[in-house]
């Protein structure tokens, strides 16, 4: 085992950011990755196993060239490039998973951009195709980069409108039981949607949108019989669609008109035996041209680091079930 020993001068402009507050950050890659990083002003001595030296260089540049892009370091992104760069089926592209130019900046001034290789390859899946479905659990951004390129699209005067739909299936979709009007009645069912508009656009200009219908929010019921042209359609929940329910969506695409459809198949709402749309629509699309399928794993999950221990845990619960290793009651 050789030891190796580095000394790294940072621009002290990125320096404070990189280090993070009280050196955080440095403690969590030292920690993560098995070296000795100390900082003197703007320089960083690095020392320890030399291939470990070699990859705490690696993640270190790939984290200096986040900040130098505005990206502000935190938990998820210091162990997503620990994660990348340490793993051992690392490919010719990991030098640049975490790199991307930001898609978009919200109304207070905060630079959206994809935080994984995942999230990466789904932004660019929903830029070069008419259709992407975005599949995976919870945490991935599905809904947010779906929304924050609807936004960027509408900006960029490549659509008119936004239309944007998840079906209410704990309401049967009927929702006339429910209190209040019908906005009061949809609300519970569309509030991620009108969260992820309302941080991008700020309340002013997403209200002045909504009262000009160049956003639209309704449940899914209500897309029957219509055609969207020139719109950017996203349907969310998707995985508790009905086959003909996601037929329907499906074909409500007009000219001009760009679609993303987000779900997650280990969630699925319907009644038992019943078939959800979105899985029928994955095995019976998979191979028509100009459609995009984007799966995201637990990888990608950006939430609390929690969230992904979560995931991995039902997953690993999974396979063994399916291995017939328990009753799974």
């Amino acid at each position: 085992m050789r030891h190796s020993e580095i000394t790294l001068e940072i621009n002290p402009k990125i320096a404070p950011v990189l280090f993070g507050e009280y050196d955080q950050n440095l403690k969590d890659l030292a920690t993560a990755l098995e070296v000795t990083l100390t900082a003197r002003g703007n320089q960083l001595y690095l020392a320890g196993d030399e291939q470990k030296v070699d990859k705490a260089l690696a993640v270190l540049e790939e984290l200096r060239n986040q900040v130098e892009k505005g990206v502000a370091l935190g938990p998820h992104e210091i162990r997503y490039a620990v994660d990348v760069f340490m793993r051992e089926d690392q490919g010719p592209e990991a030098e640049t998973e975490l790199s991307a130019t930001p898609i978009q900046v919200t109304s207070r001034g905060k630079r959206i951009t994809p935080r994984t290789y995942g999230q990466k390859k789904y932004v660019e899946a929903i830029r070069d195709h008419v259709l992407t479905f975005g599949i995976g659990p919870a945490g991935t951004g599905k809904t947010y980069l779906a929304v924050t390129m609807a936004v960027a699209a509408l900006q960029s005067k490549q659509v008119n409108r936004l239309v944007l739909t998840r079906p209410a299936v704990e309401a049967g979709e009927k929702l006339g039981f429910l209190p209040g009007d019908l906005q009061e009645k949809v609300d519970p069912y569309l509030r991620p949607l009108t969260d992820a508009l309302f941080d991008i656009l700020g309340a002013e200009l997403y209200q002045r949108y909504i009262e000009r219908r160049v956003i639209e929010i309704a449940p899914l019921a209500y897309m029957r019989g219509r055609t969207l042209d020139d719109s950017f359609i996203i349907l969310d929940e998707a995985q508790n669609t009905t086959t003909e329910q996601m037929k329907m969506f499906l074909t409500r695409m007009g000219w001009g008109s760009r679609v993303v459809v987000t779900g997650d198949v280990t969630q699925i709402d319907l009644p038992k035996g019943q078939a959800s749309g979105l899985v029928e629509a994955a095995e019976i699309l998979k191979d028509v041209p100009g459609i995009a399928f984007v799966y995201l794993g637990d990888r990608d999950v950006v939430r609390h680091e929690m969230v992904q221990k979560i995931i991995k845990a039902y997953e690993s619960r999974a396979k063994i079930e399916e291995k017939g290793g328990t009753s799974g009651s």
